[in-house]
């Protein structure tokens, strides 16, 4: 059981120790170069890899969206249990198995609570059984709730239970909020489902932007809990908030759109800090550092936000699917391939 001031590294203030900041500047960008090996090919497969780029969106899309909460779990709460149980790669397969069933199965629950089981649907959509593309919401939702408990809560009140029960515990309460949002917004029709998405992906990018890009400062530094907590809680939404109202009234943004900005965002936040761990930043002082470090993320999410509709019109993306598609493969894709590499196998293809 966790002491009960005991904070997550990410959120903590210098969560690099001395010794682990000069391991970093030593490995890299080696080590992000060869974790490259496994990120971009499972970026591609998990983008076109299911029958060319709109299958593997209509059919990987939700799958994967339902699977991140799992990933959170398994790399936040449990650290990489019950894969630890395991050795060397057979610890990063064995996490990576029950992500992959895990998502098929809340998948299903998804489709269930929304519209009904029909397992053709989310396999193998045709006419007769709609894809369960329009539970995506749903999943966004409950993902961007697990990181805000995770990252911004400091995995608070439940961090007083024991690691499993207390991920297991953080699972079922996002689900049940989420659920109890979106039935609350989105099914009674007050909310666009397109737009209830694209909010959530917009408090995203500002949860890693604050708490793995910039490490959880300035909120790190507040020494009181309760104050930190809340100061924390508060920021990250109210960003969120005016992101999403600034796109939609003054640059006249769709909900598309700004998921798609906010999800290319993700990705770059997760490359730059996650895989690179800031390299070159890491090799600055402080300020100076985390300056650098948002200018490769700004850089890198406006690479990924323009160029990546343009694959998909080459790819033969229909213009309607463009952005979800681009979504599709910041999002699920590439964040999840970071995600596994680095937090999931411990970067064990590259050490």
């Amino acid at each position: 059981m966790p002491a009960a001031d005991a904070r997550p590294a990410v959120s903590a203030p210098d969560a690099l120790s001395p010794a682990a900041l000069a391991e970093a500047r030593a490995a890299q960008p080696r080590r992000a170069l060869l974790g490259l090996l496994f990120v971009i090919p499972a970026s591609v497969l998990l983008a076109v890899g299911w029958g060319g780029p709109v299958h593997s969106l209509t059919v990987l899309g939700p799958l994967l969206t339902f699977a991140l909460p799992i990933v959170a779990v398994i790399a936040f709460w449990w650290q990489d249990w019950p894969g630890s149980l395991l050795t060397g790669g057979w610890s990063g397969l064995g996490d990576t198995v029950i992500v992959a069933l895990g998502g098929v199965v809340l998948t299903v629950l998804g489709q269930g609570l929304l519209s009904g089981v029909d397992l053709q649907g989310i396999f193998a959509p045709d006419p007769g059984h709609p894809s369960v593309s329009e539970t995506v919401p749903l999943a966004v939702g409950i993902f961007g709730l697990i990181l805000q408990l995770t990252l911004v809560g400091e995995c608070w009140p439940l961090r007083s239970l024991a690691r499993i029960p207390s991920g297991i515990a953080a699972l079922v309460l996002c689900w049940a909020v989420g659920y109890i949002l979106y039935s609350g917004l989105v099914s009674t029709g007050l909310v666009a489902g397109e737009a209830y998405a694209s909010w959530f992906a917009a408090l995203g990018m500002w949860q890693m932007v604050w708490y793995v890009a910039l490490r959880g400062w300035p909120f790190a530094r507040i020494r009181h809990h309760a104050t930190r907590l809340i100061t924390g809680h508060l920021s990250v939404i109210a960003c969120g908030a005016v992101t999403y109202l600034f796109a939609t009234s003054v640059l006249d943004w769709t909900p598309g759109r700004i998921a798609e900005v906010s999800g290319s965002a993700i990705a770059a936040i997760l490359v730059v800090a996650m895989l690179f761990e800031a390299w070159p930043a890491i090799r600055l002082t402080e300020v100076p550092g985390r300056s650098l470090a948002l200018v490769l993320v700004v850089a890198l999410t406006f690479a990924l936000a323009t160029f990546l509709p343009v694959v998909a019109a080459w790819l033969g993306v229909p213009d309607r699917q463009a952005l979800s598609w681009s979504t599709h493969a910041t999002l699920n894709a590439l964040s999840l391939a970071v995600i596994l590499h680095v937090a999931v196998w411990r970067r064990w293809l590259a050490d």
